[in-house]
């Protein structure tokens, strides 16, 4: 959402003034490094996850499952959540 509502805002800067454009980049790579918390935080999960033994018991139980599922949500709804306030701020400070 960030880098689509920032990059809306540059292609309507970049008509108007277009030797402005490549500095209006910041809000668009801002909005793409949040994407690489998601990435650390599935690396975190995926090592703690381990596969299941021989005998049929399972290592990785249902309590562990939904803690991951809801550090994965934390996680993905507030990366959610700044790119979009990256991307109105980043909108509203290139077209200033």
């Amino acid at each position: 959402i960030g880098t689509w509502k920032a990059g809306i805002s540059i292609v309507h800067t970049g008509i108007r003034h277009p030797s402005s454009v490549m500095k209006n980049v910041i809000p668009i790579v801002m909005a793409g490094v949040i994407g690489i918390y998601g990435l650390i935080v599935a690396v975190i999960i995926s090592q703690s996850i381990v596969t299941p033994s021989t005998e049929r018991n399972n290592a990785y139980s249902t309590y562990t499952g939904l803690a991951h599922l809801c550090a994965g949500l934390c996680c993905g709804v507030s990366g959610l959540a700044a790119g979009a306030c990256i991307g109105i701020v980043g909108d509203y400070g290139i077209r200033a």
